[in-house]
């Protein structure tokens, strides 16, 4: 017997029964990025190889042990992409859309790609909804950008639940003066270091700072600190960044170790963790940038931006209970009919009445059926109303009007009066 078809291995279906919640998620975060003059930015899923490469640094794990990379027929080596900043990047230099120092407020939304240990809020495919922000160097906007997502925070209802841990990685030449520090040091204590510290150690040695190993933890207790060697520059644009965030009252946990995991991050970085979710703790992260567009092959343009994971937060708001009631149900009213010529007049019914109210869910029976399998299928629609329209309710020109939630009696509602009853009612249930 054949192998049964089925989806690769952490790559997931997203069910009928789940895209309600995600619907709400990304319509939530689009109206807010709408209402901060953001506008939206589609690339595509698939780059060149050496995009990443040249962003992200061959010596991360992602480009090392984690890229999905394979040769077209033509022989050009391509990747899914595994985040989204470098992409962006390469869009706005390749349209020009920065130059001249013009300002840009980006968003974009989308699948990212990582060949990883598939777990529970951890995936191979992977949906994130990210920001960046171009030409503009102050404080102001990295306060924005993290002033945006706590706003984003209390319309979930998930606010108590998160934890902002907030660095600063300094200018290039800065952290370059702090690796050499951090090198010494670990490479007095190399024995003390896990495996796979002991490698970056020699490739990255930054993202020693976030190994979860206990031993390696308990030897970076001494290990010199990164606030230790910023510049004057990058010292004075995090005090400004405290300061705007102390200004709105959006509380924060300064994390020396907070590295990020991609090598373009300079001066600030910041994530957002929940202690909700177990070993996956960050729901949402970014930085600062500066120098990438210039390594990209552009002109110096500084960049700043952030990442959510969607599978994550819909994971929170699903752990948390914080579902909306109208999320669970997806149709407000259901018309039953009976009979060739009530199925007609209930068909002209629903359009018009759909004509006067465009945001109401309502749901016309398929397939005919019984009095009592017609309601069957409207009480598990989820609807708060039925409809009814048989030889009666034909005769008289009226329909009927009977509650499927809670009290109230059956009553008849002339066509003409139907929309506005419906008005009424679908909005006090």
């Amino acid at each position: 017997m054949s192998k049964s078809l089925q989806a690769i291995r952490g790559m997931n279906d997203i069910l009928p029964e789940q895209t309600p919640l995600w619907r709400y998620f990304e319509g939530t975060v689009a109206r807010l990025l709408d209402n901060y003059g953001y506008k939206q930015i589609r690339m595509p899923i698939v780059e060149f190889t050496e995009l990443f490469k040249r962003s992200i640094g061959e010596v991360t794990d992602i480009v090392e042990k984690e890229m999905y990379t394979f040769e077209d027929r033509n022989g050009d080596s391509l990747t899914l992409r595994p985040e989204g900043t470098a992409a962006c990047v390469r869009a706005v230099l390749e349209h020009g859309i920065t130059g001249g120092g013009q300002v840009q407020k980006l968003w974009y939304i989308g699948p990212m790609f990582r060949h990883e240990r598939p777990q529970k809020g951890r995936y191979r495919q992977f949906h994130q909804i990210g920001l960046e922000v171009f030409n503009l160097d102050g404080p102001d906007i990295d306060a924005e950008l993290i002033a945006m997502t706590w706003r984003l925070w209390g319309e979930l209802g998930i606010r108590d639940a998160v934890k902002l841990e907030l660095n600063s990685l300094g200018t290039s030449e800065s952290r370059g003066r702090y690796r050499e520090a951090l090198v010494e040091y670990l490479s007095a204590h190399h024995d003390k270091l896990d495996e796979d510290s002991q490698r970056r150690l020699k490739t990255n040695p930054l993202r020693v700072l976030d190994t979860k190993n206990a031993d390696t933890q308990a030897v970076l207790v001494d290990a010199p600190k990164m606030a230790d060697y910023l510049d004057d520059e990058s010292r004075a644009h995090f005090e400004g960044l405290k300061a705007r965030l102390d200004a709105v009252g959006i509380p924060y946990v300064l994390n020396p170790k907070l590295v990020r995991g991609l090598d373009y991050y300079s001066k600030t970085v910041f994530e957002w963790v929940t202690d909700k979710l177990g070993a996956q703790g960050t729901v949402c992260a970014g930085g600062r940038y500066d120098g990438l567009v210039e390594q990209m092959g552009g002109k110096p343009t500084t960049g700043v931006g952030f990442a959510m994971g969607i599978e994550r937060l819909v994971l929170m708001l699903e752990t948390l209970e914080q579902i909306p009631e109208e999320i669970s149900r997806q149709v407000d009213v259901y018309l039953c009919a009976f009979g060739e010529e009530a199925e007609l007049a209930g068909l002209a019914l629903a359009e018009r009445v759909r004509d006067q109210l465009p945001n109401l869910r309502l749901q016309v029976n398929a397939g005919a059926g019984s009095f009592k399998s017609q309601f069957k299928k409207a009480d598990k629609s989820g609807a708060l109303y039925a409809l009814i329209l048989g030889d009666d309710e034909m005769a008289q020109q009226v329909v009927g009007f009977k509650p499927l939630r809670g009290q109230g009696e059956q009553q008849s509602i002339a066509w003409d009066a139907l929309a506005a009853h419906l008005a009424t009612c679908v909005v006090q249930g």
